[in-house]
């Protein structure tokens, strides 16, 4: 049930916050490679505007009730580029939206828990903060992979952000001029050992949740009345989407699933779709399955990876029709033997880019000169044929891509395989139609400057932004 309670604040530091600390060994490679970009706008289907979600490309992680991970601004072109970070101590904004004002609000995480932040979208300044349930440290989870709370939050239309806790809560917070306050907490019977790590609205505004042991349950947030539904012998680690007939579209371990809640408010199997999960979980991967939340694109295509070996393939199903025919097509992606991607797809016309993260198995993968399996590619899909446009040999460990349809560039975050003094980081861009690198821009060297599995995204006003786990880089053409 909801339970009202007293405002909560913490209001804000009027002093700017520090940047992230450099090493001396940042001279040992250049700041800036490649050439300005033109913009050259990428033709994609209308994302509908969700009644319950704050505007396309400012409500969650993956941007829009799609997931698309693709923004209509314009974002950085490379022109006199301009960088500024601020730390937040060892705390990563992973997941981060846009209020009304295009202010960030961010959820923030470290060993010991989560952290709201309101923060200056230009200076990176913070303006409130309200702490979060913290982590119960002796369950024997690791911190830089446990999803339970504090991974995934969403903004409505109404200055609230709907953020799920490590407590199995889901708590309402009301974004205010200087301050953030916790203002209504549901609480729906989760089983002991399981916990939520996605939530997102359906078209008519009752709140779905999904918890890693497979359970997807809804809430009524007039009443805080929950349902749950179990799928036995399956695990989410992913987030989810949704789209205007009502459906909201999840992936487990095992399947792609198309729920939408009966009257009741229970969750019910429009479709399912088993893929191949493969033998193993790989590394790079949090469970043996599929590491992508559900695209949409369009009104009739929904596209996920799986976990195949001795590749893994991008698949596009159909959305309704002959269910006998859902799966439209696959395409493997990357090297044989090493290919895994544990990001979201990022939609661009009829056609999604997808990352390899095969070999990250946490910082230390990327540390002393070390990197993982390249690649980044495009796949297109031509009537009811899957090919792959190109596949670029930029190394990208761990970002969430995001392609900005306003200037055609996808943007990812890249790490080459270097010396042990040279630990340098790249925000990249990609010429989504060639797959050219059109330039990358070093943030810095070292452990700080790893964006450990944090999205990237674009701002309202097209400036980029790239989490790390020391705090938050901001990217903009002079």
């Amino acid at each position: 049930m909801a339970a009202l309670l007293l405002p909560t604040t913490v209001h804000a530091d009027p002093a700017p916050a520090p940047p992230i600390p450099p090493l001396p060994t940042d001279l040992l490679s250049e700041s800036f490679t490649g050439t300005p970009a033109v913009k050259q706008p990428i033709a994609h289907p209308t994302i509908p505007s969700h009644p319950y979600l704050s505007a396309n490309g400012t409500s969650s992680m993956h941007d829009d009730a799609y997931a698309s991970d693709a923004y209509t601004v314009s974002g950085p072109l490379g022109r006199d580029l301009q960088v500024r970070s601020a730390s937040y101590g060892v705390s990563e904004c992973a997941t981060m939206g846009f209020d009304a004002g295009h202010r960030i609000v961010g959820l923030c995480g470290g060993a010991q828990g989560f952290t709201m932040r309101l923060i200056d979208p230009t200076t990176l300044a913070q303006i409130a903060s309200l702490d979060m349930p913290a982590r119960d440290l002796t369950s024997g989870a690791n911190p830089l992979s446990d999803l339970c709370g504090g991974t995934y939050f969403y903004l409505d239309r109404h200055h609230h952000a709907y953020v799920l806790t490590t407590g199995n809560q889901l708590w309402e917070v009301t974004i205010g001029a200087t301050a953030l306050s916790h203002t209504k907490t549901y609480a729906p019977t989760i089983p002991d050992g399981d916990c939520m790590i996605a939530t997102m609205p359906d078209w008519k505004g009752r709140i779905f949740f999904a918890t890693k042991g497979g359970r997807v349950g809804t809430i009524d947030p007039a009443t805080g009345a929950s349902k749950l539904r179990t799928f036995p012998g399956e695990a989410i680690f992913n987030s989810m989407a949704t789209d205007e007939t009502g459906a909201v579209y999840i992936v487990t371990d095992h399947r792609l699933l198309a729920l939408a809640a009966d009257r009741s408010g229970m969750p019910q199997v429009r479709w399912a779709a088993p893929y191949d999960r493969g033998t193993r979980q790989k590394p790079g991967q949090l469970s043996q399955g599929s590491g992508t939340t559900p695209t949409l694109i369009g009104k009739d295509l929904v596209a996920i990876t799986d976990n195949a070996e001795p590749r893994m393939n991008v698949l596009f199903y159909k959305r309704d029709g002959n269910p006998k025919n859902r799966l439209i097509c696959k395409a493997p992606v990357f090297g044989a033997g090493a290919s895994a991607t544990e990001n979201s797809l990022v939609a661009a016309g009829r056609s999604v880019i997808v990352e390899n993260n095969y070999g990250y198995e946490g910082p230390q993968s990327t540390i002393g000169g070390r990197t993982t399996s390249p690649g980044v590619a495009r796949v297109v899909l031509d009537g009811t044929r899957c090919r792959v446009a190109w596949t670029s040999p930029v190394t990208a460990p761990t970002s969430v891509p995001k392609v900005s349809l306003g200037n055609g560039l996808v943007y990812v975050y890249a790490k080459k395989a270097s010396t042990l003094l040279d630990d340098s980081w790249y925000f990249t861009a990609i010429d989504v139609r060639t797959g050219r690198t059109q330039w990358q821009q070093r943030t810095g060297n070292g452990i700080q400057w790893n964006n450990h599995y944090a999205s990237i995204y674009l701002g309202p006003d097209g400036a980029a932004y790239m989490p790390t786990m020391a705090g938050l880089v901001r990217f903009a053409d002079g």
